[in-house]
């Protein structure tokens, strides 16, 4: 009897497992990623960079850059290049001379994922979206999406001019310009979702093209077309479209509006008459995620053997998390805020800020919410318990793997390190941020406390304690009237409710003096009143104003406890405990699970 196939018996196309847990990789700015051991099919959204507006003569809008989302092979533990996009460059002004610069804008710039940082083949691209037609060169260019046409055509006659074509499935074409006596207007910039409109009388310029939310990578809005510019006769210019498009401008010396940064939105026209520019595009942006997928019919000795190599797919969740720690505990009489605990998130808040989700199995897991530290009750030397404790998923779990921690905010007084410094006391400096050593980090460091120096003091004449450090900004330098504020905390919206955590607590001042603001996130304020930091944000305690003779058993401010919040896709379930901890449903549009955690418990998915 002849052997039989590889694939027992089964014939037709080669399938394909890939185990890459729902790792999601995010890139603003050109860089390499590895994919992990397992991966083998990666799903990557791609937008190039936007082009940039026309300018003079009522300009058109730039196209946006293309927006592509596409499934890609891959390799395991293999190194990735994602080059972002920038966008074009803004078009210089013209006077109305024919010797002046064309106007026309500049196309933005591709947005890549290649192989390896030295190989120049493309596994994905999306187009740089067009560049817009300006005084002199009115044309709109193709792109990703294309540019939007100016209103002036060379031979100075009424009619349009036609906008530039974007690339199929990545984007739309722009609009067309229009010239008339006193009513010039230039066409939007196509968007990813939507053509550019015309530039028409009596209307204005045309508005740009809407981007698109359709990749289930990103719920945001990226690729919006850049708004035509109108002449001071028109009732206005065009609107940017919804996903970074620049706004056109109308009349006299009125330029187009710049492209926001990485979204790929085009940028606006430039107005008429007068010298104008047309503004930037926004540059772009790329979300890979590895995927864990095996479609199709497989054998049982492949399906072994992927087991066995731990390359077959599990049942993961993708789950986004905030992890906050508990803030750190103050100190007395000049002594620095407290630190606020550790801001850790995958996304819901500032970008710079957002890590990776976690790929959860089906089971139940260990939540820890960190405690705030108590206040100091001496002139600042740390007491035992005043560093805030940590708050966590799954610990010890692979740290964005399957487990995240938050590091407890440093204590206030002498400036203990932590999820962010606690602020210093009497010349001393603030604590060390990011505890945790993390990539992306945690929080920042304390302010630095100053007192009256004698002779050749550097710390002359300042005597106010540090602010304790928060999550996007360090605590301030202690002055000669007050203790310095709190470093502001994170704003994050994984509950729709757009709260703001981890701030630092403000610093006290000698003499009674006034304590320092604590920063926005639950931070408490330093003073003769110390505050404690908000319960669940994890901000810092204030630092406590005292008369230098008397500060003994006075104690600064408490930190605030920590908080820790899931969510997940609709087809999850949540249940929690204790009942103290809850369970329920994203308010608004969308039907996401969410479990908020404000006492340590554990998390069931199913």
């Amino acid at each position: 009897m002849p052997g039989g196939t590889p694939n027992g018996g089964i014939i037709g196309k080669s399938n394909k497992t890939s185990f890459g847990k729902c790792k999601v990789t995010s890139k603003t700015a050109t860089g390499c990623f590895t994919t992990q051991a397992g991966t083998r099919v990666v799903q990557a959204l791609l937008i190039g960079g936007g082009g940039s507006g026309g300018s003079g003569a009522a300009g058109g809008g730039g196209g946006a850059g293309g927006y592509l989302c596409t499934e890609v092979n891959v390799c395991g533990s293999t190194a990735y290049k994602l080059t972002i996009g920038s966008g074009g460059t803004a078009a210089p002004a013209t006077g109305g001379s024919p010797c002046d610069s064309l106007g026309k804008g500049t196309s933005g710039e591709a947005t890549i994922l290649s192989p390896a940082p030295d190989v120049p083949s493309a596994l994905a691209t999306a187009a740089g979206g067009g560049a817009a037609g300006g005084f002199r060169d009115t044309p709109g260019v193709p792109g990703g999406s294309g540019g939007g046409a100016a209103a002036f055509n060379p031979s100075g006659s009424p009619g349009p001019n036609p906008g530039g074509t974007g690339t199929a499935n990545q984007g739309n074409d722009g609009g067309d310009g229009f010239r008339a006596c006193g009513a010039d207007a230039g066409g939007g910039g196509g968007g990813a979702s939507a053509v550019g409109v015309d530039g028409a009388a009596p209307t204005g310029g045309g508005n740009g093209g809407a981007g698109s939310s359709a990749s289930p990578l990103s719920s945001c809005t990226f690729a919006g077309g850049g708004g035509g510019g109108a002449d001071s006769g028109m009732p206005s210019a065009g609107s940017g479209g919804s996903g970074g498009g620049g706004a056109g401008g109308k009349g006299p010396s009125s330029n187009g509006t710049a492209g926001t940064a990485n979204t790929g939105g085009g940028g606006g026209g430039g107005g008429n008459p007068g010298t104008t520019t047309g503004g930037a595009g926004g540059s772009g942006r790329a979300i890979v995620k590895e995927l864990s997928k095996a479609s199709g019919v497989w054998s049982m000795q492949s399906q072994f053997q992927a087991k066995s190599q731990g390359t077959w797919p599990q049942n993961l969740n993708t789950i986004d998390y905030l992890v906050v720690a508990g803030g750190g505990g103050a100190g007395c009489n000049r002594a620095g805020g407290g630190g606020a605990g550790g801001y850790r998130a995958s996304g819901y808040g500032p970008s710079p800020l957002q890590g990776e989700a976690l790929g959860l199995t089906p089971g139940t897991f260990d939540i820890v919410v960190g405690g705030g530290g108590p206040g100091h009750t001496n002139f600042g030397t740390p007491t035992p318990g005043s560093t805030g404790t940590n708050s966590s998923i799954n610990a010890p779990g692979t740290d964005l793997s399957d487990a995240i921690t938050a590091s407890g905010g440093g204590a206030g007084g002498q400036g203990q390190p932590g999820g962010s410094g606690g602020g210093g006391f009497v010349c001393g400096c603030g604590g060390t941020g990011n505890a945790g050593g993390f990539t992306i980090p945690e929080g920042n460091p304390g302010g630095i406390a100053k007192q009256p120096g004698s002779g050749g003091s550097s710390c002359a004449p300042a005597y106010g304690g540090g602010g304790g450090g928060g999550a996007t900004a360090a605590g301030a330098t202690g002055t000669s009237s007050s203790g310095g504020a709190g470093g502001a905390g994170a704003p994050n919206n994984i509950n729709n409710s757009c709260t703001t955590y981890a701030g630092g607590g403000g610093g006290g001042a000698s003499d009674n003096g006034p304590g320092g603001a604590g920063g926005a996130g639950g931070g408490g304020g330093g003073g003769t009143s110390a505050a404690a930091g908000t319960v669940n944000t994890g901000g810092g305690g204030g630092g406590r104003s005292a008369p230098s003779t008397t500060a003994s058993g006075v104690a600064g401010g408490a930190g605030g406890s920590g908080i820790v919040i899931v969510r997940g896709p609709s087809a999850v379930t949540f249940a929690v405990t204790p009942c103290t901890n809850t369970t329920g449903t994203v308010p608004g549009p969308s039907t996401d699970k969410i479990a908020t955690f404000t006492v340590t418990g554990t998390l069931t998915i199913s």
